[in-house]
This record gives structure tokens, sequence and C-alpha cells, in this order.
């Protein structure tokens, strides 16, 4: 039996309008409760004392590291996560090979570990007293407790976000296209950067979003790799606990304020990334 569904004159059965609203209000009642609520309790500790003082708790040196830091983390993870999300989606999307499967699983693998245990594993690793740890420390080379290993740590947590989002998306527009250009003439590189990447960039945007988002606000991973040194190996959600723990409130919400600011800014970016992405999918399908 098919049905068909059409919006403006649809003959099937749809909720009593009491139903409806009271599962709106039932979201936006949850919405409110455990969003919106901590999110202006956040901004409301922050200027507690007064837009003089959020100011001098963000110009505070070791806040100032956090934040270098945070950013530095993030330019070098997100480009990283980058590169392999493309290359991963593509060779999983538009080829079949064996081990296939496998890649997904290892792809999907930071999902479902714990982030402290995967910060956990790289102090195993590269630690002093880890597998590699002795011959490190004989090239004076720091990994744990040192940038290096927050950035590997981060690496880590991070990388599934753009591969994730890329893949589905590639697999709905199939590859007739990329076949017919290289079969024309084009090349590898001309076939994705005219072909393949007008039909991808905003599920990049996408998954680049969710990646910086994720890699700005870690904390298990990073908490273990960085040694809580402070000016030198303090993100800024580590920065954050460490006021917190100090009872400086004023300052741990100020400094938490920025990462609620990346959030808000996220959420949008991501609304219209969402948007468009949606909008070329059934384009390509409707091609196909």
């Amino acid at each position: 039996m098919h049905v068909t569904r059409n919006h403006k004159n649809s003959g099937t059965v749809s909720e009593p309008a009491w139903v409806r609203y009271l599962l709106l209000t039932v979201a936006l009642a949850f919405l409110a409760l455990f969003l919106l609520m901590p999110l202006a309790a956040v901004f409301a500790q922050a200027l507690e004392k007064g837009w003089q003082a959020y100011v001098e708790a963000l110009k505070e040196p070791d806040t100032l590291s956090a934040i270098r830091l945070t950013l530095i983390t993030a330019a070098v993870c997100v480009p990283a996560n980058l590169f392999f999300g493309i290359v991963a989606s593509w060779a999983i999307a538009k080829f079949s090979f064996p081990g296939k499967s496998f890649l997904i699983t290892l792809i999907d693998l930071p999902f479902s570990v714990s982030p402290v245990v995967s910060g956990l594993i790289y102090v195993l690793i590269f630690g002093l007293q880890g597998w590699l740890g002795p011959w490190l420390q004989a090239h004076d080379i720091k990994i744990i407790f040192a940038v290096p290993g927050i950035i590997l740590a981060t690496v880590f947590v991070t990388f599934p976000f753009i591969a994730r989002e890329l893949i589905p998306l590639m697999e709905s527009q199939g590859r007739e296209e990329e076949e017919a250009a290289l079969t024309l003439g084009a090349s590898g590189l001309q076939t994705f950067f005219r072909v393949t990447f007008p039909n991808i960039k905003w599920g990049i945007l996408y998954g680049v979003i969710l990646c910086n988002a994720r890699a700005m606000g870690e904390f298990g991973a990073v908490s273990v790799v960085s040694g809580h040194v402070r000016g030198s190996t303090n993100t800024i959600p580590l920065q954050v606990e460490i006021l917190y723990n100090e009872y400086s409130y004023a300052a741990a919400f100020a400094v938490a304020s920025i990462l609620a600011l990346l959030a808000l800014v996220t959420l949008a970016v991501k609304t219209v990334a969402e948007w468009k992405m949606h909008q070329t999918v059934p384009v390509a399908d409707k091609e196909r």
C-alpha cells in the first residue's frame, strides 16, 4: 500500500491540536529548564561584578594563555581532521575495497571510548613510564604534559565529526557525476574541486563547525594529558575548573562565557549550514 503525503491536502490522519500543543509545550519547557536557564546563569554570574571585573578576569595572564592554547589546538586539529574527513569519506563513499566496514568502525571508535580513557592511552604510550617514554626522554622530546599531547588527544576525540557528516552526504549523491567527469578527461583533483566539492561544501562547513566546537570545549582527554600547568598547558575548560575550585566564581563564569558564546555562534552557523545541506541533498537525489 502506497500513501502519498501532501502537506496542503493530506489524506493521512493527524494528531489532535491539543496533542501537538502539549508536545510543543513540553519540548519548550525542557529546553528552557536544561538549556536556556543554565546559559543565562553563566552570563549572569559572569557579569555579577560588572563589566570591568568581567574584562579584568579575561585579561588575567593565565586566562589569556589558556585562550591562546585553545585557539592553537583548534587551529591544528580542525585542518588535520578536515583533510582526514574528506579523504576517508571520499574513499568510503566512492570506492569499494576490503576492510571498508572496519575503517568505518575505526572512525566511530572515539564515540564509544570515554575521552578520559583516550587520554590515558596517550599517557601509557608517550608518558615517562610508557612504551615510548624512555626513548622520548633520551631525545628530550616532551609530548605528555605539553602542547603536543594536548593536540594529539584533541585530534583523537574530534576526528570522526567531519567524516561522519560527509560519508552519508557523499553516498546519497552517488558517483555518476564523478565518473562522467573522469570519462570526459578531468583529472582527480579537477573532479573533486569542480564536481564533488560544490555538492558537499555545506556538509564540510557543518562538520568543521562541530569539530571546532568540540576541540575548543574538550575537557576529559585534555585534562589527563595536560598536567594542569598554569599558564602553559591549561585550555579554557581546564582554566574554568581551576578558577572554580579556587572559589573565583565570577572569573570562572567569565571564562566559561567564552565557551557559551562559542556555543551560540556554533548553533547559528550550524543552523544555516544544516539548512543549506538539506537543500543540496534533495537536488542531488532528484538528478539521480
